[in-house]
Parts: C-alpha cells; sequence; structure tokens
C-alpha cells in the first residue's frame, strides 16, 4: 500500500494580526499618578446599577508616561465570582502596546 505524503505549504498557516486605534489623542489622554486617580477612572468604568449583582474584572492599560490608553472588561460573572483568563489579560495589553497594566476586580459582598 502506498502512502501519499503531503507536503505543509507554509502560506497555509494563518496569519495573525494585532492593531490598535486610539481615537483620543495621546496628549488628551488622563495621566494617572496615585492610586486615587487610578480608583476614580475605574470607578467611571464600572455599572453602578450593576455593581451590587455582579462580580468584575477590568484591566487599565498605561503608556509609559502613565496616560491610560483604555480600560478593558476581562470578565463578568455572577454573584459568587468571576473566571479571569490571564491569556486575555496579555492579549489586551499586546494590542494596546501597554507599557503597564493596572488590574481590579470589584465584588460586592451581603452578609446577613
Amino acid at each position: 500500500m502506498e502512502t501519499q505524503e503531503r507536503k505543509i505549504d507554509l502560506y497555509e498557516v494563518a496569519e495573525i494580526k494585532l492593531s490598535y486605534s486610539a481615537k483620543v489623542k495621546a496628549s488628551q489622554r488622563p495621566k494617572v499618578d496615585s492610586s486615587r486617580q487610578v480608583y476614580e477612572i475605574f470607578a467611571q468604568a464600572w455599572d453602578i446599577n450593576l455593581i451590587e449583582f455582579t462580580e468584575e474584572f477590568k484591566v487599565m492599560l498605561l503608556s509609559r508616561a502613565n496616560r491610560v490608553l483604555g480600560i478593558v472588561t476581562i470578565s463578568s460573572g455572577g454573584t459568587a465570582g468571576t473566571v479571569v483568563d490571564v491569556k486575555l489579560v496579555y492579549a489586551a495589553a499586546i494590542k494596546a502596546n501597554a507599557s503597564s497594566i493596572i488590574l481590579a476586580h470589584y465584588a460586592k459582598y451581603i452578609f446577613m
């Protein structure tokens, strides 16, 4: 029985492109110099109507000058937890060409 070997064509593999499109000029992006400023920017990113019912995990992406490139929601869960895929955190940071990141998790626990 003859076996036919198939040559691998390198042009048949998937092409991967990383892109980031900034809609705000660098000089107009907020700059963070303190944890209070980080808190205030993150507070604007959370939906106040859902904050008591769901857990969320967000990442703030920063330039070398600590200018906010953006905030991305990595995961949103239920009342008991949310799962964070680290690959998504890295993918967002690489896509935005971020020099640093700040992680934030919000969970509201009500004890009766």
